[in-house]
């Protein structure tokens, strides 16, 4: 089974694909998996830098032994993306220590993800935002708008041609609640759950109300721009907090919670061939 690793910068998100067979093209022409090809198991843990070789061996092992799976039995492939150099480079070696024998992909400049990145430099894309394109095209081939909620909100588009064509990247909910509460002493830390009214009749319901409401607002005001440039497309909200803010939206129609995962497991695919997963 494939182990797909995605590290944010606030959360790491990991995954383990049940076996299947490539047998049918995907959106974009190549062998794509049949059968049980959804997550099996899913976790989330905070992104600590910190962490060891040894130690992120280690946290896999538990997380697996949680599910009663044995890592060096369940385990046949990995495939990692992610958004922090530092953990990056002790994820390969964690691999080349103790996953030697695995095929693994971490995707980066060189790595084959099969779809064209028009940016201006390919290289400043982030791996995470290649996973959910290219996830996203799967799912839905056609024009895309994907808007991942997390420490940042990032929004990447796709074209008709499954051609990524660049987005935009904004402050996320996190980061501007973190600058409210520093600059602002007389406020305090709420549950950000729906107020009563948009009208906020106190000041935990005016910051529950700013941040759905005006998130929300941000992500419909976004897709519209990117539309008007664009043309009409699909949008599919993913991330963290997406569950949290898409549902106040009015132009997100499809919710996908591990959407860099999946992708993950396709760019995966693209790079060894005939991999069991």
């Amino acid at each position: 089974m494939l182990l797909a690793i995605d590290v944010g910068n606030t959360e790491t998100v990991i995954g383990l694909f049940g076996p299947d067979r490539p047998e049918r093209p995907d959106a974009m022409g190549f062998a794509r998996a049949t059968g049980e090809h959804g997550l099996v198991y899913h976790w989330r843990i905070s992104t600590l830098s910190e962490r060891t070789p040894d130690e992120h061996a280690m946290m896999l092992t538990q997380l697996l032994d949680l599910e009663g799976l044995d890592l060096r039995g369940a385990v046949s492939a990995m495939a990692i993306s992610s958004s922090a150099p530092t953990v990056t480079t002790q994820l390969r070696r964690m691999a080349n220590r103790w996953f030697s024998d695995l095929d693994v992909t971490v995707i980066g400049p060189g790595t084959k993800s099969g779809m064209p990145i028009l940016y201006d430099n390919p290289r400043e894309v982030g791996a995470d935002r290649i996973a959910d394109a290219v996830g996203a095209y799967d799912l839905y081939p056609g024009a895309l708008i994907i808007v991942d909620m997390g420490t940042a909100t990032v929004f990447d588009v796709v074209s008709a041609k499954g051609e990524y064509l660049g987005g935009a990247i904004a402050p996320g909910v996190a980061i501007s609640l973190e600058a409210l509460y520093t600059q602002a002493s007389a406020l305090r830390s709420v549950e950000l759950v729906r107020p009563r009214s948009v009208i906020g009749r106190s000041t935990v319901e005016s910051i529950q109300s700013g941040v759905l409401y005006g998130f929300a607002g941000q992500v419909d005001g976004l897709v519209s721009r990117i539309k008007e440039e664009l043309g009409d497309a699909t949008v599919i909200a993913t991330g963290g907090l997406a569950g949290l803010i898409a549902p106040y939206t009015t132009t997100v129609e499809h919710v996908e919670p591990w959407l860099t995962l999946h992708g993950l497991r396709i760019v995966h695919e693209r790079n060894h061939s005939g991999a069991t997963t």
